[in-house]
This record gives C-alpha cells, structure tokens and sequence, in this order.
C-alpha cells in the first residue's frame, strides 16, 4: 500500500513544524561575503577557486554539495530508475 500526503506550506513553517533552526541570519551573512568575494573574478578558474576557499569544509563541502544538485537533477529527470 502506497499513501501520498501533500502539505503546502513556505520553507518557514515547514522548517518550524520540523523542529529545524531558523539559519536565514547565517546564510544571508554567508551569501553576502560570497557576493563579495565573486566581485572582480575575470575567469571560471578564479570563481572556482575562490568557491572551493568559502565553501563550509572546504574542496569537500563544494563537491558534496555538487552531487546533491546532480542527485536531485537526475531524480527529477527520471534518472532515479535502474539503467538496462
């Protein structure tokens, strides 16, 4: 048996209903000094670079967050079923 609920509700409610902490504080200081690293990057090797350095934990942090995105893209293509 397969139940699916659908709850609407912003990002807000949702984290508040799940107990989560409110990060917007954190994650607008941290986007803000992003934005002003990126400021004057000519080339795709500087961004690089300057993103792998801000990221939270470093090279490793850039990369999982790069197979999350992949990950979630694949799944919302379909790409989630097993290859023939």
């Amino acid at each position: 048996m397969k139940i699916n609920i659908e709850i609407e509700c912003t990002p807000e409610e949702a984290r508040s209903f799940m107990g989560l902490p409110d990060v917007s504080v954190a994650n607008n200081v941290y986007v803000e000094n992003i934005a002003k690293a990126m400021q004057g990057i000519s080339n795709p090797d500087q961004l690089q670079q300057y993103a792998s350095a801000l990221a939270p934990m470093g090279q490793v942090g850039l990369k999982l967050f790069q197979s999350f995105v992949e990950g979630g893209m694949k799944a919302a293509q379909g790409g989630s079923k097993p290859s023939e």
